[in-house]
């Protein structure tokens, strides 16, 4: 992740980099395709890790790189690879990372996108192990059938600069609400790049969505994001609607400590702590729906998970997020109704919990997690069903729930 932006700061523009990266191997990224992986394969582009450099390293082609790196192209054209989204959705932004490539690096590059539905994506033998070799005749031939030459572009042939050797970023805001599976990375003629970030949200096709089984409903990977929060001092909350389990503390949202703390700490009657203040983060779901089941994770938070916390939603059209987001969430919270009332909380533990939707026959676009005083949460599952599958659920499985959506909403802007 980049640097926390500024607190209360909607996730847009160069906050992008607070997105998921949906290139990634840690969420199922894929090289298909690369023509030259001479020094460094392609694979090193989608690693999560942050690249790294090793001065005295060489291996049997040459300096050791950890990135993409190809031989000095002496023939026609210039290098190119494919790569498979781990997570298909809108792209916001790329990150061309030329960190530790100070002297060889791709002057210019582009990246083209494709929507890709699984019957036009050939059989493409696994890659396995490239390094010191070009893409064989064959090869060429069957990633030829996916046509990428033509594919849209989403940042046309851009200079890339050298910064900072150690942390060398290159940023590419992308104006795109189409859905992308593949992209190709072009590097114009040949040379290095350390990582390939594509930031953006997820999109189902919730068309196909099973009506029996609950949906995590505000998850990044299906166009979920966080609009807004207090503070977000060493970890952003998209963090906690991220794929798959915590793997650290970084992997969550954490809060400062809160200076309005009283100096000696005292439990209420029902063992919640008496502070005055609190922490909170509003997210837009993927999909209207009704929340069913929640999970609140303090995985890895062992001394400063929060207290206690609960979870609201409300229905919001697009144009009073946008009022809610200039206002910095201090508008009248009328709309706010309990999906979880005030829950102590356990440091290192997964929460899982009913909600009072069914009881309430809300449907939300929004949710707030406020937790007290402060602290740390690895994962948030708002499970439900979206409310064009709720509506026509059998009887017999749920009792009948009214549903009313006012106009004007998006689910992804």
């Amino acid at each position: 992740m980049s640097d926390t932006p500024k607190e209360g700061k909607l996730t847009r523009f160069l906050d992008f980099t607070q997105l998921i990266d949906m290139a990634s191997e840690c969420v199922g990224g894929k090289i298909l395709f690369a023509t030259d992986d001479f020094f460094a394969p392609a694979e090193n582009l989608i690693k999560s890790n942050s690249p790294s450099f090793k001065e005295h390293k060489y291996t049997e082609f040459g300096k050791w790189m950890d990135g993409w790196e190809t031989r000095r192209k002496r023939i026609p054209g210039h290098d190119w690879c494919v790569i498979q989204l781990g997570i298909q959705g809108i792209i916001r932004g790329i990150d061309v990372d030329i960190s530790h490539f100070s002297g060889n690096y791709a002057p210019r590059m582009s990246i083209q996108a494709a929507n890709l539905s699984e019957e036009k994506i050939p059989n493409i033998p696994e890659r396995g192990v490239k390094m010191g070799a070009a893409a064989t005749p064959e090869e060429f031939k069957v990633i030829d059938e996916l046509k990428s030459d033509s594919w849209d572009f989403l940042v046309p042939m851009s200079e890339l600069k050298s910064g900072d050797p150690d942390s060398s970023h290159n940023y590419f805001f992308v104006n795109s609400q189409q859905r992308w599976t593949h992209i190709r990375l072009n590097i114009f003629p040949d040379g290095g790049i350390a990582r390939l970030r594509v930031y953006g949200t997820g999109q189902r096709d919730w068309i196909t969505s099973d009506s029996k089984d609950p949906v995590d409903l505000v998850t990044i990977a299906f166009g979920g994001v966080c609009v807004g929060y207090s503070n977000a001092h060493f970890g952003h909350p998209n963090n906690i609607i991220g794929v798959g389990k915590p793997r650290s503390m970084a992997d969550g949202w954490e809060t400062a400590r809160r200076l309005d703390r009283p100096p000696v700490l005292e439990n209420d009657e029902n063992g919640l702590l008496q502070v005055p203040g609190c922490e909170w983060a509003v997210f837009r779901l993927a999909h209207p729906g009704v929340i069913t089941h929640i999970e609140i994770d303090t995985k890895f938070f062992k001394g400063n998970s929060p207290d206690s916390c609960k979870v609201d939603g409300c229905v919001l059209t697009t144009q009073e997020e946008e009022d809610m987001i200039r206002h910095e969430w201090t508008l009248p919270t009328h709309k706010w109704k309990p999906l979880l009332p005030v829950t102590k909380l356990s440091p290192d533990q997964n929460h899982l919990l009913d909600s009072l939707t069914l009881e309430l026959q809300d449907v939300i676009t929004h949710a707030r997690l406020t937790i007290v005083p402060d602290g740390g949460v690895s994962r948030l599952r708002l499970k439900g069903f979206p409310s064009s599958i709720c509506l026509l659920r059998p009887l017999r499985e749920k009792p009948m729930l009214r549903f009313s959506l006012k106009g004007g909403f998006r689910a992804n802007l």
